[in-house]
């Protein structure tokens, strides 16, 4: 009688990284990517080509595309491995053929798209009067895009290594299929936790640091004011070393009495400037009431005209836009303004709004409960402006439409970000018929929007009487437009008609235009006056339109926009 045969057991195949060579040693191979995972990277890629809001140089375009094709190549994964659990099979290697087709494939679409892209940025930079740019900026495209896709899988792949040794851990204690539940959701909650938590503040803190010590400086030309009317001048109750870098940057800038006087033919008193900066005071609200009490010493509430203004980040304000309301004032005009942050407007856009709302607040509140408290024949006309970051703290003060035509004579919001709340609901709010890039708000009674101000703020013809409220937005500004719903779902103002600067050939795609939307804003500043995030040149008109005065002709306006621009 024979003996059973027994079954030869063969030991599970080696990772391919892990065979061993001819020597005996194990030969460590490059990781390997997913066919699947490359056809959705490729796709991605040729998305993230079309063009978007503002012109891209080639390091931007890279880093669009970078993001988009690990996008595209986890999506591409992530709809293998789903296949396969339906067709319940494990994973197979692609054929030979199968990566050649792919390569062939691969390599004719980004051509195409490539040469599609750089005729698109082209035609972008004719529209709105920039330069043509150099090939070898677009060729960095493909070079940083593919670093920027190795870095981020990379990442992934870490992550998923560092949920899979957890999952091995825990495979002690509990079942497989609980060990990796609890090591991906372990692993998430880490990486939910370092970027909203200890990241965040980690670099709000750097970044206060780093950015308290530039705001000590004093720019070249830069003078302490001689004027009692200036703060940090003889007399004020804000000394001028708590002003910080923009804060003496400002109260020491702006026409003179001399130099609006010859642009108005009659004779005008000086603007006066009043800031509070960070160091004046560590809290808001005492910092709020120490720019009212100072505007208050240097005759502030005796002019014609006040304007509360909420600055950008660290405490900038646009000086072209407050020229031009103090020359159209006449100089009789005030204006006071107060710092909340040391670090720049881009990253308090992100990470510091809370300062920038409660600032907005606090100043205005401090200044109206002031005001109100004079005789109402007494009062200047009182006006409200801000730019940027700086529309969303002005805003915070105000509840509603009814609010702004009770409480100011005017203001003037300027790209306001797309997360502003009033900003939000006229544009979400407006009526029937009008496109979101330049909507009507309740046939515009008091508040009005204008992405081209020298032709207007519709709707024409219609009476606009007591308290004017007017929102600047240009169709090419990502400050505007970019909203985290760009992700999944089509905004209105990419069903519509095309803004006069941005082209017909822009288009939504899922995730991709987010990202390019979201890559856009760091540059939303380099492009010509009239185009992206810049207004300068139309804070002019803007306020010609708010003020009213009486005497206002186009020539005048030529020649202020000439100052301007000196």
């Amino acid at each position: 009688m024979t003996a059973p045969r027994t079954a030869a057991v063969e030991a599970p195949p080696r990772p391919a990284a892990e065979r061993p060579s001819t020597t005996g040693h194990p030969v460590r191979r490059w990781p390997r990517l997913a066919l699947p995972g490359c056809w959705g990277a490729v796709v991605l890629v040729c998305a993230s080509l079309t063009p978007s809001l503002l012109p891209r140089e080639g390091v931007a375009q890279g880093v669009v595309s970078g993001i988009s094709a690990a996008m595209g190549y986890g999506l591409g994964v992530l709809a293998a491995a789903v296949w396969r659990a339906f067709a319940d099979r494990g994973p197979r290697p692609p054929r030979r053929w199968s990566w050649r087709v792919f390569l062939v494939v691969a390599a004719v679409l980004v051509v195409v798209f490539f040469i599609l892209g750089r005729r698109w940025q082209g035609t972008l930079r004719e529209l709105m009067g920039m330069p043509a740019e150099s090939l070898g900026s677009a060729l960095l495209a493909p070079v940083v895009g593919l670093v920027v896709f190795a870095l981020l899988v990379a990442v992934s792949r870490g992550v998923r290594a560092a949920g899979r040794g957890i999952a091995r851990l825990l495979s002690r204690w509990v079942g497989p299929s609980a060990a990796r539940a609890l090591g991906g959701l372990t692993v998430a909650a880490l990486v939910v936790l370092l970027i909203s938590g200890v990241a965040l503040d980690a670099v709000l803190a750097a970044a206060d640091r780093a950015f308290a010590l530039q705001d000590q400086e004093t720019p070249e030309g830069v003078e302490q004011p001689d004027s009692r009317l200036r703060s940090g001048g003889p007399g004020s109750l804000i000394e001028w070393d708590t002003l910080g870098r923009e804060g003496r940057t400002f109260v020491a800038g702006g026409p003179s009495a001399a130099e609006i006087t010859e642009f108005t033919g009659s004779d005008a008193p000086a603007p006066i400037r009043i800031y509070s900066g960070v160091q004046t005071a560590d809290d808001v609200r005492d910092r709020a009431q120490a720019a009212v009490d100072d505007l208050e010493r240097a005759g502030g509430f005796d002019r014609a005209r006040l304007m509360v203004a909420t600055t950008t980040g660290r405490g900038w304000l646009d000086a072209g836009s407050l020229s031009a309301f103090e020359y159209i004032a006449g100089g009789d005009s005030a204006i006071v303004t107060m710092q909340y942050s040391y670090v720049p407007s881009g990253l308090s856009y992100l990470i510091d709004q809370d300062r920038a709302r409660a600032a907005g607040r606090e100043l205005f509140d401090a200044v109206y409960e002031r005001w109100t408290a004079l005789q109402p024949d007494d009062r200047p006309e009182l006006y409200v402006f801000g730019e940027s970051l700086g529309s969303f703290g002005a805003e915070t003060a105000f509840s509603g439409e009814y609010d702004l035509r009770n409480r100011v004579t005017g203001a003037l919001f300027v790209g306001p970000p797309n997360f502003n709340a009033l900003h939000t609901e006229f544009r979400d709010d407006r009526d029937a018929g009008s496109p979101e890039i330049e909507p009507v708000y309740r046939d515009g009674r008091t508040v009005r929007f204008s992405n081209e101000i020298s032709g207007g703020a519709p709707p024409a013809g219609e009476p606009w009487t007591g308290a004017r409220v007017l929102i600047l937005q240009h169709p090419s500004d990502p400050v505007t437009w970019w909203s985290p719903s760009l992700l999944l779902g089509r905004p209105d103002w990419l069903e519509e008609e095309a803004g006069r600067d941005v082209l017909d050939e822009m288009t939504w795609i899922p995730l991709v235009t987010f990202w390019q939307v979201t890559l856009d804003m760091p540059f939303s500043t380099d492009v010509p006056e009239g185009h992206g995030h810049r207004y300068t040149r139309e804070s002019v008109d803007a306020w010609a339109l708010l003020l009213r005065p009486a005497d206002w002709t186009e020539e005048k306006a030529d020649r202020l926009r000439a100052l301007i621009r000196a």
